[in-house]
């Protein structure tokens, strides 16, 4: 038995993943264990807590993956330095963090006690490139990533053949799409960390007006390749404040007042937002799509394939994603549920398993459900610890209990059963249960579940337990066979990374999950990969003749609920109904009655 530990340390949404004979054993982000989201800095707890998860003790694993190489691309950073001549302070924190990433040895040895194993830096992008191929059902692949940057690079094409990948062309900073579509999510007002995804939804309502402005900042090359004129940003002169220790990722100001010279006025963070805020990220979207699209279909031309596999943070923009099989050649798509920088984490292990261990393929990633589980005496103790009266005996019926009522199913087809009468009345129900979600999205294990036929569902949600800006649209579940019946693309998504068009005459038998532009970010659910949540979508269909869930993460303004302390406290302070913890079910009776 071989184990190897994969791990993205000093860099947004730090993580550890552990292989067990190349299979994926255990991976998790460290913000879902400290609660600190998009967590930087070093993964102690995700490494302790994927190795007692994958069944090893720190003497088993045999390699450490880190998905960052200090020394890639050493002669371009001198020389850009040379040439650009950026802060001191710049330059001062990029090489405290190289310095942390190269010195990385000694906080994993700190980590895991008895560790004896061999260290490998692996750069970035081919990191991305291993946690997608590696992971896809694909013999042969076309493979791109695209991001902001990592090891110095933004974006990297490759053929993957068998248990090799073979770079094609490297995207070298200063040039990025990431960093383009982070820029314009700050000039329109949403400066945190992780904000770009929110652009994307505001995108629906506007029209693109200024896409030929914004030529003037991304230009398309030959050969696939994309340059960004540097006059309107920060980090290629000047350079930009960050932090990727210890805390919340910042990244201060990217865009420079060129920007606003030919965009306008900036937002600031709060104020109104008008129809010009809704044309500029629609702009944006049509910016980065018709570069990532150039990019794309050079590089099926050029390899002569028409199966792709995407990674890094840019894979994440579904809209784009959704749009590729009309845009480009493409036949299959493949999108791992972790395609920015915390899946690295795995990529970087399977790298090392693949091209330097040399060892063959025998995985493939179908379902998301790899992180930390807890047993039915954990989730007693939990609403021991949460409900003052809670005996933890196991009742056979209702059991009132601190103003809820309390009951433990014996059958999951009850369970499912019930649970899709209380959705169907429309009941806000928080469902947790088996292994979390690996990546951002929850795909039906930490999930907060309501019917989808309510148009008023989106404003209730966002009222009484998300507390979000009212433009961002809420996703649906479907069952896997019956996403044909729904949406016009049939091709499935079980990692909710593709929108898709719903079909008109559909749009208001959902409209909860239909956005303003008659599209939703679709879950196909399969029964063979969750069971239990393809029953309650089955369920539900069975009561009302809609086989779709509106379906959001389990968690207010804080990354997604990991234990059942969590999911007891996101239930008992916000407005949900019902809580479904494994087999356990609380609901709220001045609610229900």
């Amino acid at each position: 038995m071989t184990f190897v530990l994969g791990i993205n340390a000093y860099h947004g949404d730090s993580s550890a993943a552990v292989l067990h004979d190349g299979a994926f054993a255990s991976g998790v982000d460290e913000e879902r264990l400290n609660r600190i989201k998009h967590w930087a800095g070093f993964p102690s707890g995700a490494i302790r807590t994927t190795i007692a998860d994958s069944g090893a003790g720190g003497g088993d694993i045999e390699h450490v993956a880190i998905s960052r190489n200090p020394g890639a691309h050493l002669l371009d950073k001198v020389l850009f330095a040379f040439r650009r001549r950026p802060s001191f302070e710049a330059i001062r924190s990029r090489l405290g963090n190289q310095r942390r990433v190269g010195d990385i040895d000694t906080c994993v040895a700190a980590a895991v006690p008895g560790l004896r194993a061999k260290l490998h830096h692996v750069e970035h992008h081919r990191a991305h490139l291993a946690s997608s191929f590696f992971c896809s059902p694909f013999e042969e692949a076309a493979c791109l990533t695209v991001d902001g940057f990592g090891d110095f690079l933004s974006s990297m094409s490759a053929v993957g053949r068998g248990n090799r990948i073979e770079a094609l062309d490297e995207v070298m900073f200063p040039h990025s799409l990431g960093i383009f579509y982070t820029a314009l999510t700050q000039f329109l007002g949403f400066p945190k960390y992780g904000d770009e995804y929110k652009v994307m939804g505001l995108a629906s309502y506007g029209k693109p007006t200024f896409l030929p402005d914004l030529r003037q900042v991304v230009k398309t090359v030959a050969n696939g390749g994309f340059e960004t004129n540097v006059d309107f940003f920060r980090h290629a002169s000047e350079g930009v404040t960050m932090s990727w220790e210890d805390g919340e990722p910042f990244i201060g100001s990217l865009w420079t007042e060129k920007l606003a010279e030919l965009l306008g006025p900036a937002r600031e963070p709060g104020s109104e937002i008008t129809e010009r805020h809704h044309d500029l990220a629609a702009s944006l979207q049509a910016m980065y799509e018709e570069a990532f699209f150039h990019r794309v279909r050079w590089l099926l031309k050029k390899t002569g394939l028409r199966k792709l596999c995407l990674s890094g943070g840019c894979a994440l923009n579904s809209v784009a994603n959704g749009k590729l099989f009309r845009e480009t050649d493409v036949t299959d798509v493949y999108v791992q549920s972790a395609a920015g920088d915390g899946g690295t984490s795995l990529g970087a292990a399977l790298y090392v398993w693949h091209h330097v261990l040399a060892r063959p393929r025998g995985f493939v990633m179908e379902h998301s459900y790899w992180g930390p589980q807890f047993d039915e005496p954990r989730v007693v103790s939990a609403m021991r610890g949460r409900l003052a009266s809670f005996a933890g005996d196991v009742p056979e019926s209702w059991v009132a209990v601190d103003g809820f009522e309390v009951r433990r199913h014996q059958g999951v087809e009850q369970l499912c059963s019930e649970t899709a009468d209380a959705i169907a009345a429309g009941e806000i129900v928080g469902w947790y249960q088996g292994r979390s979600e690996w990546g951002p999205r929850a795909l039906g294990n930490r999930s907060i579940v309501v019917d989808p036929r309510r148009a008023e569902m989106k404003d209730v949600l966002n009222a009484r337990i998300k507390r979000r800006e009212p433009f961002r649209p809420f996703a649906p579940s479907i069952l896997e066979e019956r996403v044909g019946d729904y949406f016009e693309e049939t091709y499935p998504d079980p990692f909710m990374i593709k929108v898709y068009p719903v079909r008109p005459e559909k749009r208001s038998v959902i409209p909860a999950v239909t956005h303003v532009d008659g599209t939703g970010r679709l879950q196909t659910v399969s029964r063979a990969q969750n069971p239990r949540y393809w029953g309650l979508i089955r369920s539900f269909e069975e009561r009302t003749g809609v086989p779709v869930v509106l379906n959001t993460s389990f968690n207010e303004n804080e990354p997604i609920v990991n234990s059942p302390e969590e999911a007891l406290d996101c239930f008992l302070r916000t407005k949900m109904h019902r809580l479904v913890l494994g087999d356990w079910v609380i609901r709220r009776m001045e609610l229900i009655a």
